[in-house]
């Protein structure tokens, strides 16, 4: 795959103007294309140059990214609730992979909401600048944020009401444990946090991470914060268990959640093939998901 030995400045993302129409809040749409795609699944964007198909690989690196999306978003993009790209793989291949990024997001039908998967932690004054450069310059609809140094830390993302912010709490690793389940007053730190996130929750944009390998603590989740949206990740090569992770994180209406897959659906094929073989997993993954809620 062709490395650029010159690479373009990045051109000055422009201002937001002041005079467009205010944005619809996140969670509002994306229950809407969620009930228009009949669907609570999320295409994870996390490319790894080394498993693009073969006839990408003769393309510049930040081509090769975006054709690649692109195509996986076009035979998926009516099976899908949302798309999550996870900022690491991009900004790992440095000014080509933020190119990269730039250009997906830009591809993706304005209809379907765009999660950047941050993961985002800092004091208030380096928060802002995160949701200048998340919400502003890359223009993610929501983003994933970790909630340890506390409310007035996420406040500078949590008061862009226009926006989702998925807070981590009892994540998908093997480890996760070693601090989710610590003791706090009696009940596991990240039952604290989901009641934290909860209180926070003022402006009706605060969400829960929660992953899929640990089903019996999502319904536990579930029960002490009943409307939450959960974003639930380690359905596929985390081998996360599926049904039983929606049926525990579904709310009463059979929704506040969407199911994170990746690697599942965009290297289904690493062929020619690929877009097909991708829209046939994204097919199945979505029909399970719906008869997992009774849909």
């Amino acid at each position: 795959m062709a490395l650029d030995t010159a690479t373009a400045a990045p051109s000055s993302p422009a201002a937001p103007d002041a005079s467009a129409e205010p944005r619809e809040p996140y969670f509002a749409r994306l229950d809407r294309a969620a009930r228009q795609n009949q669907s609570l699944l999320c295409v994870g964007l996390d490319v790894e140059p080394d498993r693009l198909p073969a006839p990408l690989r003769d393309l510049p690196l930040s081509d090769a990214i975006v054709e690649f999306n692109r195509r996986i978003v076009e035979a998926t993009a009516d099976l899908v609730a949302c798309y999550k790209p996870n900022l690491a793989f991009y900004e790992a291949l440095g000014p080509q992979g933020l190119e990269a990024l730039r250009r997906t997001r830009a591809l993706i039908p304005a209809h379907i909401p765009v999660i950047g998967d941050a993961k985002r932690g800092d004091i208030d004054n380096t928060m802002r600048k995160y949701a200048q450069a998340l919400f502003d310059v890359y223009d993610f609809d929501a983003v994933t944020a970790s909630p340890y140094l506390g409310q007035d830390a996420i406040a500078p993302f949590l008061s862009r009401t226009e926006r989702g912010v998925y807070l981590l709490c009892r994540t998908s690793n093997p480890g996760s444990g070693e601090i989710a389940d610590l003791d706090v007053g009696g009940r596991p730190l990240y039952l604290v946090i989901a009641e934290r996130v909860q209180a926070w929750n003022s402006n009706h944009n605060a969400a829960l991470v929660v992953g899929a390998t640990y089903p019996q603590e999502l319904a536990r989740v579930r029960q002490v914060a009943p409307e939450l949206p959960i974003l639930l990740p380690g359905v596929g090569a985390q081998q996360g268990l599926l049904e039983e992770s929606v049926q525990a994180g579904i709310d009463r209406q059979g929704g506040g959640l969407v199911v994170n897959a990746a690697r599942q659906v965009l290297y289904a094929s690493s062929g020619d093939d690929f877009p097909m073989a991708a829209r046939q997993a994204a097919l199945e993954l979505r029909g399970r998901i719906n008869r997992a809620r009774g849909a």
